[in-house]
């Protein structure tokens, strides 16, 4: 199998592609220290996985696995990184990626996560298939606004500014940004009129 290295600190990096290298029927073809001289490198070499670090100074790991699915390459994805926040993961599960390891994890996993990856199989590390769990699971709980969030979400869909809204319901335009931005996170909604689609479809909207 061959495999690209991605990380932008040298030392790491080396020390990924050693240990991989050791594996028989493992063989890296090549390294990169960013996101676009990854792309740029499976591009080239059609490796069988690219071993992707996320936070890059010169291009993130996710638009990298990003670009590479743009492109059509063949090359599958595996995450090993620091990091296994919500935000992380989540955006490099969407973006394409098919595993998802941290840098504590044992030499030995890390060669049957490469193999995996090759394969098609989905690797995650436990913390982050937990986190993925419940970002999943969110959604149903988040569709529950509070009494007065579901009249303020009303007023935003009847077309009402924040000053109106306020006014409407005796109280300041601060309580109202702020019961929207509750209304925004528990919706997964980016703007009011993301909200009220979304309220719409999940019923909270007559």
């Amino acid at each position: 199998m061959r495999i690209v290295v991605v990380d932008d600190h040298p030392v790491v990096r080396d020390g990924v592609a050693a240990m991989l290298s050791s594996a028989p029927d493992l063989e890296v073809v090549g390294q990169a220290g960013s996101g676009p001289e990854a792309v740029d490198l499976a591009a080239v070499l059609d490796p069988d996985v690219v071993v992707m670090d996320l936070r890059m100074p010169g291009g993130s790991g996710v638009d990298a696995v990003r670009e590479m699915g743009r492109r059509g390459l063949r090359a599958a994805a595996l995450v090993l990184t620091t990091f296994d926040t919500d935000s992380d993961t989540v955006a490099a599960i969407e973006a394409g990626a098919v595993g998802y390891l941290l840098k504590d994890s044992p030499p030995e996993t890390l060669v049957s996560a490469v193999r995996a990856t090759a394969a098609g199989e989905t690797v995650l590390s436990p913390s982050v298939a937990t986190r993925l769990a419940s970002h999943v699971r969110a959604p149903a709980r988040s569709a529950s606004l509070s009494a007065r969030e579901r009249e303020v979400l009303v007023l935003v869909a009847r077309g009402l500014p924040n000053r109106s809204i306020a006014k409407e319901l005796f109280v300041s335009e601060a309580t109202v940004k702020t019961h929207l931005t509750h209304v925004f996170e528990k919706l997964r909604a980016s703007d009011r009129a993301a909200a009220v689609a979304a309220g719409y479809e999940r019923g909270i909207l007559g």
